[in-house]
């Protein structure tokens, strides 16, 4: 399950790109409709900011981790292995591990 995808949620995204994309030496560009709102670069793994919220995915940093379908299989695992599922989709999903720590899974292609 290789890391695909950080997403680092901004209280200041402007100052927020200005710090990953100095401190790796990256770009960050606008992402497309279907990646949501925000910034994220290009290559693997791919680092992403967005203006920080309420959601469960957008209050701390949240790494995707990529998967191969069906993902309804991996979300069954994570809820037999103790962990809990927040917010269910067909592309990704965010989860908590047994500790409450979040995370997010992606179908293989999906963040592309």
């Amino acid at each position: 399950m290789p890391l695909v995808l950080i997403e680092f949620p901004a209280d200041d995204p402007a100052r927020a790109r200005q710090f990953w994309s100095g401190l790796l030496g990256i770009e960050l560009d606008a992402r497309s409709a279907e990646q949501g709102e925000g910034w994220q670069s290009s290559g693997t793994p791919t680092l992403g900011i967005h203006a920080r919220g309420t959601g469960p995915g957008d209050t701390r940093s949240l790494p995707y981790f990529e998967i191969e379908p069906p993902m309804t299989d991996a979300l069954k695992r994570v809820e037999q292995l103790g962990g809990t599922v927040i917010h269910p989709g067909d592309s990704w999903s965010i989860c908590k591990d047994s500790e409450g720590s979040p995370f997010a899974l992606a179908l293989a292609g999906a963040l592309d």
